[in-house]
Order: structure tokens, then C-alpha cells, then sequence
């Protein structure tokens, strides 16, 4: 039932289906391997594939990588994206997310990269400061939240695994929450794990599915730490 698309009621009722369930292609009528599902505030649909391609360092069948938009309803629109380190091409584009701007987010993970396009599928820019990402979100006040499940110094040498958080507005990062110490680490090795999805609640309270060995949720409270006075 792989490489398929279904979107149901709150009550389990299934309402669409995009893909053929169980074979791997090419939209409008299949995916291969898709890493996620985005809406858009008007009801368009955002599917990013294909899974394998960050694993591939050259062209060849199975080193898909794009991004499909459909109607609400289904209808294909269109689909951009190829295989490839420059702009625009991904190997992998593992999470979407979205701005208050209606700009897409695409973590291009195996490109170790952010990269940002309009609705039409044109390249806005690259970040590079978020590291290896898993999983995006970005809150009502473009607070992006960017967790990484796998750096480590063959995959991403220099980095380390952990949620990084900052603003989709400028580009900083502000935050930095490593990884957990665990008996095996998440993703490709290194040291640790941390999760692979992030969603926040309007608490801004954070909450991570774990990968391999932490299994999952974890859930990270934001605190204020007290600054000093000229008293202290």
C-alpha cells in the first residue's frame, strides 16, 4: 500500500487517494517513495519525493527527487524538482513547511540544506545554517524549528545532530537543543539521537517522533532563564 498519498475525515472515512497504492512512478498518476504531504492555506497539496535519492551521488532511475502541487481536490497542477546539488534540484527533499509569506520550505536533506521556493515552484534561496534536517516547522510567527536526526562526521562532517531553532523571516538560528544520549545513535551514526519530526502547539511547547533507538515522542518545554541584574 506504499508510494501513496490518502487523505481521510476526522472520522477515518477515506476522501482521496493520490498515487497508486503499491507502485512506484512518476505523477500526475504515481509517486515513488514520498517523504511528505504539505496544504497550503488554500487547499493546495505539496508532495515531496523520493526518499533513496540522498543516498544517491549520481544520476541514475532511482535518484528521483521533486516536488508535485495538486487542487484540493486532487487535480495535478504541476511538479519541479530534479536530482542534483545546484539550486532547485534536490537529493531528497525529506520535510516541507511554510511561511506567513505562503513561501515553501523544502528540507533538501541529503543536499545538508534549507532551500526556499515561491508556489510556482521558483527558487527563492539557500540556507546552509540549519544543518542535515529531518523535519521543519514553522509557527504563526515564523519561528522555524529545524530537528536533525543524523549529522555526524561522515554524513555531515562538522555538525551535530539536535534541534536548531530560529526565524524564517532573516535566516538566524537562535537556539540549539542536542541531541539525547542513547545505547545506539539515530540516523547514519555519530554520537546520540535526536528526532526525525517536529511540531510545536501554541504553548510553543516542542514536540519530536523519535527515530531507532529512543522510541516515541519527546517533548521540550522552552524556559526563561533570568537575566542578571547589576545587583546580582
Amino acid at each position: 500500500m506504499g508510494h501513496a498519498i490518502f487523505k481521510f475525515s476526522p472520522d477515518g472515512e477515506l476522501l482521496l487517494t493520490l498515487g497508486t497504492p503499491g507502485e512506484t512512478g512518476d505523477p500526475p498518476t504515481h509517486f515513488t517513495a514520498p517523504n511528505d504531504v504539505l496544504i497550503a492555506p488554500d487547499g493546495s497539496i505539496f508532495v515531496a519525493e523520493t526518499h533513496s535519492a540522498q543516498f544517491q551521488d549520481e544520476p541514475g532511475p532511482i535518484a528521483k527527487s521533486r516536488i508535485s502541487k495538486f487542487a484540493p481536490d486532487g487535480t495535478f497542477i504541476m511538479s519541479f524538482g530534479e536530482w542534483g546539488y545546484g539550486d532547485g534540484q534536490f537529493r531528497s527533499p525529506h520535510s516541507l513547511a511554510m511561511d506567513s509569506q505562503g513561501r515553501l520550505f523544502v528540507a533538501d536533506r541529503g543536499n545538508r540544506r534549507i532551500q526556499i521556493f515561491d508556489q510556482e515552484g521558483n527558487h527563492q534561496d539557500t540556507w546552509y545554517q540549519f544543518s542535515r534536517i529531518s523535519g521543519l516547522f514553522i509557527d504563526d510567527n515564523d519561528v522555524l524549528y529545524a530537528i536533525d536526526s543524523e549529522s555526524d562526521d561522515n554524513y555531515n562532517p562538522g555538525w551535530r545532530k539536535g534541534l536548531r531553532v530560529g526565524s524564517a523571516r532573516t535566516g538566524e538560528v537562535w537556539y540549539f537543543i542536542r541531541e539525547h544520549v542513547s545505547e545506539r545513535p539515530s540516523g547514519m551514526g555519530g554520537y546520540g539521537s535526536m528526532g526525525e519530526g517536529v511540531t510545536v502547539d501554541k504553548n510553543g511547547i516542542i514536540y519530536a517522533g523519535e527515530v531507532g533507538p529512543v522510541k516515541g515522542l519527546t517533548k521540550f518545554v522552552p524556559r526563561l532563564i533570568p537575566q542578571e541584574t547589576e545587583n546580582d
